[in-house]
């Protein structure tokens, strides 16, 4: 998985690069011919679209941003298609937004269509669909939709390039951080934004999809993409740039959908007791631990769990709605059963349907 940033491909607002994407794809080319399969993120469509239009600034009403994409997407796909052509490549749109994976079953079809894709020699193209995303159903940048497509596909490698160099220690050394096997406070602390005009996220955005990634197996470089070769030297062990080594067994697939490709409707509140029972006996989360909650949610939606200081220790799918928790909170099973005789389940959360985090 290969994601690439605006200011890569991009020489000014509007400009595209194509001596530096004629070389990207030269580079992408040459690693098909060893029978890498590669799925690229690529970024781009809105400044196409600013250039287009004659506009200066990346626009703050929605609406005038979705029609920059719409107006730079083609643009964009056209641009791609002509860089793989010398190498008998032939590329396909594929335009998402965060509602078409955080439903588990299009979730899955859209792991089916990269598969099938690649399965015909194919190079998808992946953006966020920026037309029609609002902010409910918006993945929020490039960066966190390479990082779930990653995952969502098992990627071995994760390779986000962009005007970063890697993660710059600015505490310490003032040099580039090599390797990172841990995403830590402190790691998280030399993250910072972007001041592009035409980008979003920044440093901040690529650490998060770093941990999304990692969490499912999916080891992480961080480099330059205006690097010479910058993509054969990152697999022949000469990364410029930041390797965030994959943590550990990678989490179970629905578990790791419940983690990172959801967005909770709400939480409810524990006790300390809880806790341990969550974490030391990997327990389900019964009424007897629940104090509150906050936010509205139905039966089968997704929350967070909170510990009494209001740090998120777990998300899972809660079996009761936000209007019955005021009534079970810190009932035993016995009395809850009085309370719902008809109901097949009493957990609030069921262990299966329940992450650490």
């Amino acid at each position: 998985m290969i994601k690439l940033g605006t200011g890569v491909l991009t020489s000014g607002i509007g400009q595209l690069d194509t001596v530096r994407i004629t070389a990207i794809c030269s580079q992408i080319a040459n690693l098909r011919s060893r029978g890498t399969e590669v799925i690229v993120v690529s970024s781009g469509a809105v400044g196409l679209g600013m250039g287009s239009l004659g506009l200066k600034i990346r626009p703050s009403l929605l609406a005038q941003n979705q029609a920059c994409a719409g107006v730079g997407q083609s643009l964009l796909m056209q641009t791609w298609q002509n860089g793989f052509e010398p190498h008998k490549s032939t590329v396909a749109q594929v335009l998402l937004t965060h509602e078409d994976v955080r439903g588990r079953a299009r979730h899955l079809a859209v792991k089916a269509t990269l598969e099938a894709l690649l399965g015909f020699g194919i190079i998808p193209i992946v953006n966020e669909n920026d037309t029609v995303s609002a902010a409910e159903i918006q993945f929020g940048d490039n960066d966190t939709l390479s990082a779930m497509l990653a995952s969502l596909v098992h990627a071995d490698y994760l390779l986000i390039l962009s005007t970063a160099p890697g993660l710059i220690d600015m505490e310490g050394t003032g040099e580039i951080v090599p390797v990172v096997s841990r995403i830590t406070a402190k790691i998280e602390a030399m993250a910072g934004g972007t001041t592009s005009i035409t980008a979003v996220g920044g440093m901040i955005s690529k650490i998060s999809a770093a941990r999304i990634a990692t969490k499912g197996g999916c080891g992480v470089f961080i480099a330059s993409g205006a690097e010479e070769d910058v993509i054969p030297r990152i697999f022949s062990g000469r990364n410029p740039g930041t390797f965030f080594v994959p943590s550990g067994l990678p989490m179970d697939a629905r578990k790791h959908w419940l983690t990172f490709f959801q967005r909770p409707k709400g939480s409810i509140q524990i006790n300390a007791k809880a806790v341990p029972a969550l974490r030391s006996r990997g327990s389900s989360l019964l009424a007897v631990g629940v104090t509150g909650c906050s936010g509205t949610f139905a039966s089968g939606d997704i929350i967070d769990i909170c510990d009494p200081d209001g740090t998120v220790v777990g998300r899972g799918k809660s079996t009761f709605a936000s209007d019955d928790i005021p009534r079970i909170a810190g009932l035993n099973t016995p009395a809850l059963q009085k309370l719902f005789p008809k109901r097949r389940r009493l957990e609030v959360l069921h262990r299966n349907d329940l992450v650490l985090i």
